[in-house]
C-alpha cells in the first residue's frame, strides 16, 4: 500500500508549509471582501474560474452539480454527471477509467481535483465533493496542455470552522449494490477544525460475474496560523477492484443484441485494481482588502493494474467470437505546486480583476503491457452462448515496456476588466514548458532506437468579451486556444515518428448568452466551433495505433438550471453537435468521417418538486440520439431514452428515506462504446433504497 512513501511525501508537504509566509484567507471571506468593490454578483462562482467571478460574467459555458444535486440524483459515477452536462457524454473506457467526450474531443485525463491536474486513469468516487464543475471549450489559460472540449474539476469537501456535525448514509439496489458513506466534521476551536469523509461500495450488476468493492478515506484538517492565513491538510486513500467488463462485439452495423448478461471473459482474469494515496496542502493568506494568494502543493502516488480477455468481432455465420487479452499494470507519481495570486485594482474609471499564477509539475510513469499467447495468437475463438474457456497458455508476451519523466513549468495572467457598466473585457496569455523524456525498454531489448524525447513551449490565449444590456443579462463572445503535446493524455505515444511532430491544437471560438430572470433561476446558451489541428484518433483497424487527422465540432447547447417555482426545481440541457474529421482525402475524393462516440442531439431533464416539508418527488429523463462507435462509422448505438424517478422523505429532522428507480420503462439500450466491438449494454430497470441520518 506503499504508506511509506505516502508519509514521506505527507512530511515534505508539512515541511514546505511550514517556510512558507503567504497564503489566502477563507474563500467566503474572500468573497466577501472582493463584493465591496462590486466584481461578484450572487454566490454563483466556480473554483475552476481561480477568480471570484458570477457565472453569468464569465465568457464561457459552465455547468456546476452540487453535492444536494448527486445526492437527489442518486449519481455514483462522472459517467452519471456527464448525461446531465449538455455537450459532454460519457465513454466506456474499458470499463477501468473515467473518459469522456466533451464537445467532439474524447479525453481520459482532462480531468482535476480542487484546480489541480488529477489525470492518471482510474474511476473517481464522488463521497467527498462540495460539487463537479463542467467547464467547456478549449482553455489552456486556465489549466495548461490538453482539454481541447473542456475539463472536469471536483471540489471537494474541507473541515468546517463554524459548527459541528455528522451524517451517515446506506443504500442498496434490485442487484444488491449497496454502499455507505460517512461524513464527519468536528469545531475543534474557532480557529481550527477536523473533517473525515469515508466511503465503501459493494459493486453488482445485470452482467455475469460483474462485481468489486471499493473504499476511499478523506481526512482534512484546517487551522488558521494567523489573522489573514489559513492553512489545509488533505490525505485521500482510494482502493478500487472491480470485474472489467467491455461489453458486446457487434453484428454487421449494430451491436450484438440478446447477450445483455454475457461477459465475454473469465471474471477471475478480468480485473483491475486501483490504489490511490493523495497528499495536499493549501495556504491562503489575505495581503490587504484588494489582494490575494494562494498555493497548493500536491503529491499523489498510484498503483494501477488492469487485465482482460475482451471481444474482438464475431461472426454471424460460424457463430464464433474472436476473443482479444492483454495486461496492462501502470504506476505514477505526481508531484505538482501551484500559485495563484488575484487582486483588483483600478485605472481611472476601469475595475480590473487580475489573476496570476504559475505551476510546476513532475510525473513519473512507468507503464507496461503483456499478451498471452494462444497457439502462436494473442487471440482465439468461442462459439456464441457457450461457457467462457480460454485455450491453455503457451507464453506471456511483453509487447510494451515504458518509462517517462515528465516535467512542466506554466505562469499565466488575465485582465477581467470592468470597462463600463454594459461592458466587460477578459484578456489573458499562459506560458507552458512541456518537458518528457521517454525510454521503450522494448526497443532497447531488440537493439533499436529506444529513448526519445521532446520539450514544447507554448503560448496559449484567451479573449473575451461580455456586453451586459442588464445587470442579469450578459451577451459574450470568446477566443481560446489549448494544446497536447505528442506523447497523449496518458505519456505513452511519443515514438521516433511523432517526437519530431508538433502539438497538437485546439481553437475555441464562441458566442453565448446568460440570463438570471430571478435569483434562483439561470439559463444559459451558446454557439460554438472547434478546430482540432495535427490531431491523433484511435485507427479504427487497429486500437493500438493512431491516425493524424484534423477535426472541427461546430455546436449548439442550452441550459436551464434552478427553481421556477419555490417548489419546483429543475435542470434541463440540451445540446446539438455536429463533429467531423477535417482534410480527409480518400482516391481523391474529400471522405471526412464523423467523429465517434458523438451524439449529434443529446437532451436532459431533471424535476424535483417539493410537496410538502417531508415530501419531495424527483422525475427525470435522458436522451440520446444514435453514435458511431469508432472512427469506422461502420457501427451504429442506436438512439434510447431513458426515465429516471426518485422520492424523497423525511421521517424526522435526523432521518431521511430516499427511493431512485433509474431506467423507469426498461428501456434496452448500448450506453457506450470502446470501439466497434467493445460496446456496453446498459442496466434495465434498477431501484435504490437508501437512508441517511444526521448525529
Amino acid at each position: 500500500m506503499k504508506f511509506t512513501k505516502t508519509c514521506l511525501a505527507i512530511s515534505a508537504v508539512l515541511a514546505a508549509s511550514s517556510f512558507s509566509s503567504k497564503a489566502n484567507l477563507d474563500a467566503a471571506e474572500a468573497v466577501e471582501r472582493i463584493t465591496v468593490r462590486g466584481a461578484f454578483f450572487g454566490q454563483n462562482s466556480a473554483d475552476s474560474l481561480k477568480t471570484p467571478t458570477a457565472l453569468i460574467n464569465v465568457p464561457s459555458s459552465l455547468s456546476v452539480v452540487d453535492k444536494i444535486q448527486i445526492e437527489r440524483q442518486s449519481l455514483s459515477s462522472m459517467a452519471d454527471i456527464l448525461q446531465y452536462t449538455p455537450g459532454a457524454s460519457a465513454g466506456q473506457g474499458e470499463d477501468h477509467r473515467d473518459q469522456m467526450t466533451i464537445r467532439g474531443q474524447n479525453t481520459t485525463a482532462d480531468f482535476f481535483i480542487d484546480g489541480l491536474r488529477d489525470d492518471v486513469q482510474y474511476f473517481r468516487p464522488l463521497y467527498n465533493l462540495e460539487r463537479v464543475e463542467i467547464l467547456r471549450g478549449s482553455n489552456a489559460l486556465l489549466f495548461g496542455r490538453g482539454g481541447g472540449g473542456g475539463i472536469v474539476n471536483r471540489v471537494s469537501k474541507t473541515a468546517d470552522l463554524t459548527d459541528s456535525f455528522a451524517s451517515v448514509n446506506a443504500g442498496i439496489d434490485t442487484f444488491s449494490a449497496h454502499s455507505v458513506s460517512l461524513d464527519i466534521n468536528r469545531k475543534i476551536d474557532d480557529e481550527q477544525g477536523l473533517r473525515v469523509n469515508a466511503f465503501y461500495e459493494s459493486m453488482e450488476n445485470h452482467r455475469d460475474g460483474k462485481e468489486g468493492d471499493r473504499v476511499a478515506i478523506n481526512p482534512t484538517y484546517s487551522v488558521y496560523v494567523g489573522e489573514e492565513t489559513k492553512l489545509t491538510l488533505s490525505y485521500e486513500y482510494v482502493d478500487d477492484e472491480r470485474v472489467i467488463d467491455r461489453g458486446v462485439p457487434s453484428n454487421g452495423n449494430e451491436p450484438l443484441v440478446g447477450q445483455d448478461e454475457t461477459l465475454f471473459g473469465d471474471p477471475d482474469f478480468n480485473l483491475t485494481t486501483f490504489e490511490g494515496h493523495i497528499a495536499r496542502t493549501v495556504l491562503e493568506h489575505n495581503i490587504n482588502d484588494d489582494w490575494s494568494i494562494n498555493g497548493t502543493l500536491q503529491f499523489a502516488d498510484y498503483d494501477k493494474l488492469y487485465q482482460n480477455f475482451y471481444p474482438a468481432g464475431y461472426d454471424a455465420e460460424t457463430n464464433l467470437v474472436t476473443i482479444d487479452n492483454y495486461i496492462d499494470p501502470t504506476q505514477r507519481e505526481n508531484l505538482i505546486l501551484q500559485i495563484n495570486a488575484v487582486g483588483q485594482i483600478m485605472t481611472g474609471e476601469i475595475e480590473h480583476t487580475i489573476l496570476m499564477g504559475a505551476e510546476y509539475g513532475n510525473q513519473d510513469t512507468a507503464n507496461k503491457r503483456d499478451e498471452l499467447r494462444f497457439n502462436g495468437s494473442d487471440k482465439f475463438t468461442i462459439p456464441l452462448n457457450s461457457i467462457f474457456v480460454a485455450p491453455p497458455i503457451e507464453e506471456q508476451r511483453n509487447t510494451r515496456d515504458r518509462a517517462s519523466d515528465v516535467t512542466f513549468t506554466s505562469v499565466f495572467f488575465q485582465d477581467e476588466a470592468r470597462v463600463t457598466d454594459w461592458l466587460i473585457l477578459v484578456a489573458g496569455l499562459r506560458y507552458d514548458s512541456f518537458d518528457i523524456d521517454v525510454t521503450d525498454n522494448v526497443a532497447l531489448r531488440n537493439d533499436t532506437q529506444g529513448l526519445f524525447g521532446r520539450k514544447d513551449t507554448e503560448v496559449s490565449p484567451r479573449l473575451g468579451a461580455i456586453f451586459k444590456p442588464d445587470e442579469n443579462l450578459s451577451l459574450y463572445v470568446s477566443y481560446s486556444k489549448s494544446f497536447l503535446p505528442r506523447s497523449g493524455d496518458q505519456f505513452l505515444t511519443l515514438n521516433l515518428s511523432t517526437q519530431a511532430l508538433a502539438p497538437e491544437e485546439f481553437l475555441n471560438k464562441e458566442i453565448g448568452v446568460k440570463w438570471n430572470p430571478t435569483d434562483t433561476l439561470a439559463v444559459t446558451a451558446a454557439i460554438f466551433e472547434i478546430e482540432r489541428e495535427n490531431g491523433t484518433v484511435v485507427d479504427p483497424s487497429n486500437p493500438e495505433r493512431s491516425l493524424l487527422t484534423g477535426t472541427e465540432t461546430s455546436g449548439f447547447e442550452v441550459q436551464v438550471v434552478g427553481y421556477l417555482t419555490d417548489q419546483w426545481q429543475i435542470n434541463a440541457g440540451y445540446s446539438q453537435l455536429d463533429a467531423d474529421e477535417m482534410g480527409r482525402v480518400s482516391d481523391g475524393i474529400v471522405s471526412n468521417r464523423t467523429l465517434s462516440q458523438v451524439p449529434e442531439n443529446m437532451l436532459s431533464l431533471w424535476n424535483n418538486y417539493e410537496f410538502s416539508e417531508k415530501l419531495r418527488l424527483g422525475l427525470g429523463f435522458v436522451y440520446q440520439s444514435e453514435q458511431f462507435a469508432s472512427l469506422s462509422n461502420t457501427v451504429e448505438l442506436p438512439s434510447f431514452t431513458r426515465v429516471d424517478l426518485a422520492a424523497y422523505y423525511q421521517v424526522n429532522e435526523k432521518t431521511s428515506v430516499q427511493f431512485n428507480i433509474e431506467n423507469l420503462l426498461d428501456e434496452a439500450y448500448f450506453s457506450a462504446a470502446h470501439n466497434d466491438n467493445n460496446i456496453t449494454v446498459a442496466e434495465p430497470v434498477n431501484a435504490r433504497v437508501s437512508v441517511s441520518y444526521k448525529f
